[in-house]
């Protein structure tokens, strides 16, 4: 058995969230608890929590009924806090194994926030929405949302959005089935292997690929580990760090941080001001490296800043255009990192690896982005910002991808979990 939670405005789109329901119902096993988070209440039998229910059961301050005339945005922000926290509570008691809205631009950004604020990844969750062909890093950010184009807008059943509706009625329901499935060997042991795997995070990019493919092979044909890789593009050093909160990783080769370049000087593929902060807050054994701390990244080379004319740049294709960081940069970058990484518990499952040789494989000798200048700043200010931390650096003569390199850092990870080998 399983059931699927459905957000949805139900004075607006009342008959289309119960053609959904019945859609979803249709597959054996499976049932629904509609969630009406709605401007205006709505009486229908089908609704399982009410608009009315949802202010005063999961609002911060009782009876919320006043916020229903403020702004749509106000009114938006409030019913996704209530909505947030009523599906939590259904996830939380095992209620729950899948979630779906269907809406148009308000609906979406409603539904996408409780989901991406209180499912953890895994969880089936999906979006039949118009926003869904387009720029839809804003609904989805680092998490696994389904987004399922509405094609024409949820406003009045017809021959394509009932098409489009049973689609994701059927998606939903067999994913919240696969799911349930999945708990219910979990929870009766039959999934636990008889060897633990401990499962290793790496972060890497095009400039980094070599290492991070050595480092793999040397733990994974070694070790019971198995390695999760995360494209450091933003969303990727998003992604890990929320995946590090929801315990779902045991230790961390941060190969490479290019994301604080991006965060730092406005590049493109920037992961926020709190990356690095997982791994540090949960005390994991945690090897960092300075892999393409070389760069900042913007998208094609018309659209690089104006400021930045006359700097040394790299077009790494037609839609990715490279700016290496200069000296000044390389120093707030290394004392970025150092910062962030002092705040840790556990000095001692903490360590700074400096490839001397070259960060990235263009930052190599006779490279492009050859910089010594730049990259003695960087290393000097990693050196500075955590000296009398505890934390030890490691200073290596090779550059990042040197499969010797790529080996001792797997090595020394393994010395920090102290893994035997399989």
């Amino acid at each position: 058995m399983a059931s699927v939670a459905i957000i949805g405005t139900c004075d607006t789109k009342l008959k289309e969230l119960l053609f959904l329901r019945d859609r979803i119902k249709e597959t054996p096993g499976v049932e629904t608890i509609l969630i009406d988070v709605g401007r205006n209440s709505c009486a229908d039998d089908a609704i399982t929590i009410s608009q009315a229910e949802l202010l005063s059961k999961y609002g911060n301050n009782g009876n919320n009924t006043e916020a229903l005339g403020s702004t749509r945005g106000d009114f938006i922000s409030l019913m996704s806090g209530c909505a947030s926290r009523a599906v939590k509570d259904l996830y939380c008691k095992g209620l729950i194994q899948g979630c779906i809205s269907a809406a148009g631009s308000n609906g979406t950004a409603l539904s996408a926030a409780v989901m991406r604020n209180v499912l953890p990844v895994g969880f089936p969750k999906l979006i039949v929405s118009t926003m869904a062909s387009g720029d839809t890093r804003p609904v989805v950010g680092e998490t696994d949302i389904f987004l399922l184009h509405s094609v024409v807008d949820v406003a009045g059943l017809n021959p394509i959005l009932r098409d489009v509706l049973r689609n994701a009625g059927a998606a939903i329901a067999n994913a919240a089935l696969s799911y349930a499935s999945r708990q219910e060997r979990k929870a009766n042991g039959a999934a636990t292997e008889s060897m633990k795997k401990w499962r290793v995070c790496i972060t890497m990019f095009g400039v980094t690929t070599p290492s991070v493919d050595a480092i793999r092979s040397h733990l994974e044909s070694k070790y019971p580990v198995e390695t999760y890789v995360f494209h450091a593009v933003g969303t990727g050093g998003r992604a890990m760090e929320r995946l590090i909160r929801e315990g779902q990783l045991d230790a961390v080769i941060d190969l490479t941080t290019t994301e604080i370049c991006d965060y730092l000087f406005d590049g493109v593929l920037s992961a926020g001001e709190g990356r690095l902060d997982a791994a540090v807050e949960a005390g994991l054994p945690n090897i960092v490296s300075l892999g393409a701390l070389d760069m900042i990244n913007f998208g094609p080379r018309s659209t690089l800043p104006e400021k930045h004319k006359g700097r040394v740049i790299y077009e790494h294709n037609p839609n990715v255009t490279l700016l290496r960081t200069s000296p000044d940069e390389c120093r707030e970058i290394g004392e970025f990192i150092a910062k962030k990484l002092r705040k840790t518990k556990r000095p001692d499952l903490v360590q700074v690896w400096i490839p001397k040789g070259g960060v990235s494989m263009i930052a190599v000798p006779g490279g492009p982005f050859e910089d010594k200048e730049a990259d003695r700043a960087l290393f000097e200010a990693v050196r500075k910002g955590l000296s009398g931390s505890g934390i030890e650096i490691v200073e290596d003569e090779r550059h990042v991808n040197d499969e010797g390199f790529a080996r001792d850092i797997a090595e020394a990870l393994v010395a920090k979990l102290g893994v035997q080998k399989s």
